[in-house]
C-alpha cells in the first residue's frame, strides 16, 4: 500500500512538473510577441562593403542617429524602432538576395535602400513580388521611379531633376562646350542622358562622353583623349572613391579643364583630404551643404544632426552622404506612425499623404510612372560648391 502511496505521489509530482514547464513556455511566448509588438522593425539595405562601401556606411550612420533620436523621444506611438541592417555588398545580385532576407527572414514591413540605382533597380522585382514598400535615399536613375513599381519612393532627385535645378548656373558659369565622363551603370549613363538634354536646350555644344567601368581605377586612357577636346567644361559622374582617382590622374595628365561633379555622393571633404590639389577648382553638385547648415531647408535640424554625427565621432567627409538615411529613416517613421499600423500595404497607403521638411527640402510625394503603378518621387534642393586652397565655398 505505502509501495502503491509514493508511486501515486511521485506521478502528481510530474504532472505538476510538466504543467508548471508548459506555463512558463506560454508566459514566455506572451512576452517574446509583448516584446516583438514594441519593436517595430525597419530594413537598411546598403553597400557596407565592396567599391562603394564609404558611401553605404555614411548612409547607415545617418539612418542610426534618426533611429536613436525617435526613440528618445519614445519611438512611434510607444513602440521602439529597429533597423535590420543587410550589406549588399556593391553589388545589384548581393542586393536583391539581401531585400530577400530583410523581407522573409527577418520581416520587416518598409525598407531603405539602395544606394545605387542599379542595385535598388535589382531590389525592385522583390518589393513587387512580396508587396513591401521602400524608401529610395541615394539612387538616381530615372527609370527607378517611371518603370511601373507602386512600392518605390524617392526622396532624392532623378538625373533629370537634378538637370533641370542645375540649368540655373549655365549662364553664370559660361559653360559653351562640355565633355562628359561617367560611370557606366544606369546612374551614370543616365546622368549623361538627362545633362546632354537639358545643356543642348542651353545652347551648349555637347563633346565627347566616355564612360568607365565601376570599378577601373586607371581612367588615364579617358581623360587622355578628353585632353585632346577643345571644350571648357568636364561633368563628371560616380563615386568618391573612382572621382578622387579621377581628380589625380587628370592633374598628372595636365588636363586643364572646369570639372563640375553630379549626384551628390562626391564629399568635397573627403576629396580635399585624399586628392589634395588636385581638387582644386573643382565644382560640386550637392544635395546637402553640410558647410552651410543655414542654407538648409531646417537650418535647426541640419545643425543638429552635423553636432550628432561630429559627437559620435564620424568621419565628417560622410555628412553629405549621412543625411540621406538620417531624412530616409525620419520619412518611414512619420509614415508608419500616420499609418497606424507596420502593415506594409498600410505603410505604403500612408507614404502618399506624407508630409515633413528634410535636411534638404519638403519630402512630399508626386506620382510619376504608368497609371495605376505610379511610384513616388520627392522634389529636393540642390547646391553647387567649389573648392578653392583647400576650402569648400558655396557657389550662388
Amino acid at each position: 500500500m505505502c509501495t502503491a502511496q509514493r508511486k501515486k505521489e511521485r506521478k502528481m509530482r510530474h504532472a505538476i512538473f510538466k504543467l508548471t514547464l508548459a506555463t512558463a513556455a506560454v508566459c514566455l511566448a506572451f512576452a517574446a510577441e509583448a516584446q516583438a509588438a514594441d519593436v517595430i522593425k525597419i530594413g537598411v539595405n546598403q553597400p557596407l562593403t565592396g567599391a562603394v562601401a564609404a558611401s553605404g556606411n555614411f548612409v547607415t550612420n545617418g539612418a542610426r542617429i534618426a533611429a536613436d533620436e525617435i526613440n528618445a523621444k519614445g519611438g512611434i506611438n510607444g513602440s521602439k524602432i529597429e533597423l535590420v541592417i543587410e550589406d549588399n555588398k556593391s553589388n545589384p545580385t548581393e542586393a536583391a538576395n539581401a531585400a530577400e532576407k530583410l523581407i522573409v527572414r527577418d520581416k520587416v514591413p518598409v525598407m531603405l535602400g539602395a544606394w545605387s540605382s542599379t542595385y535598388t533597380l535589382a531590389v525592385m522585382p522583390k518589393l513587387m513580388e512580396y508587396k513591401i514598400p521602400m524608401l529610395v535615399e541615394t539612387s538616381g536613375a530615372d527609370k527607378i521611379t517611371t518603370s511601373g513599381n507602386p512600392y518605390v519612393f524617392r526622396i532624392c532627385p532623378t538625373n533629370g531633376m537634378e538637370a533641370v535645378s542645375f540649368a540655373r548656373h549655365v549662364t553664370p558659369l559660361n559653360i559653351r562646350k562640355a565633355d562628359m565622363l561617367v560611370v557606366n551603370n544606369d546612374w551614370g549613363r543616365g546622368s549623361a542622358e538627362a545633362f546632354q538634354a537639358m545643356l543642348k536646350g542651353k545652347g551648349v555644344t555637347i563633346g565627347r562622353v566616355l564612360t568607365m567601368d565601376a570599378a577601373a581605377q586607371d581612367m588615364t586612357s579617358q581623360l587622355s583623349t578628353l585632353k585632346g577636346t577643345d571644350s571648357e567644361t568636364l561633368f563628371v559622374t560616380t563615386a568618391v572613391e573612382q572621382l578622387t582617382l579621377v581628380l589625380k590622374q587628370a592633374q598628372s595628365l595636365g588636363l586643364k579643364r572646369r570639372i563640375i561633379t553630379l549626384g551628390g555622393s562626391q564629399s568635397p571633404n573627403q576629396l580635399i583630404e585624399h586628392a589634395g590639389s588636385a581638387a582644386n577648382g573643382s565644382m560640386h553638385n550637392m544635395m546637402f551643404a553640410p558647410w552651410f547648415p543655414e542654407a538648409s531647408a531646417d537650418p535647426v535640424a541640419a545643425k543638429a544632426f552635423i553636432a550628432e554625427w561630429n559627437k559620435r565621432g564620424y568621419d565628417g567627409a560622410g555628412l553629405t552622404e549621412g543625411f540621406r538615411g538620417y531624412d530616409g529613416i525620419r520619412t518611414i517613421v512619420v509614415a508608419i506612425a500616420k499609418a497606424g499600423s507596420p502593415d506594409p500595404e498600410k505603410i505604403r497607403d500612408a507614404l502618399w499623404k506624407t508630409e515633413l521638411t528634410g535636411l534638404t527640402g519638403k519630402i512630399a510625394f508626386k506620382k510619376v510612372g504608368p497609371q495605376g503603378k505610379e511610384s513616388g518621387q520627392s522634389t529636393p534642393n540642390t547646391y553647387l560648391v567649389k573648392i578653392e586652397n583647400g576650402k569648400v565655398w558655396l557657389v550662388q
